[in-house]
């Protein structure tokens, strides 16, 4: 395969690097959820509403797990980042 061909094939192909800041990828359990990290999070909750609505609390823990760590990445990029101590 020449080249060129091969640099084709991967420009439909997405991943956080390539879809600039801000924009995930999660691969949960069964789902691929695909926007912003409030996004995400948002996604996931309601699926873990849905699964506990389903009597399958397990499959709700996972969710809530998953939107968890979305709700921490939307408080870190909340947050003051304190400013370097300059070196005199």
């Amino acid at each position: 395969m020449k080249p060129q061909q091969n640099n084709r094939s991967r420009e439909g192909s997405t991943s956080r690097r390539e879809s600039g800041a801000g924009a995930y990828e999660s691969h949960g359990p069964d789902v691929t959820i695909r926007g912003g990290a409030q996004q995400v999070a948002e996604k996931y909750l309601q699926l873990a509403r849905d699964a506990y609505i389903a009597d399958n609390r397990v499959a709700a823990e996972n969710y809530l797990q998953h939107a968890e760590h979305y709700f921490r990445l939307v408080a870190a990029a909340k947050s003051p980042r304190p400013e370097p101590a300059s070196q005199t």
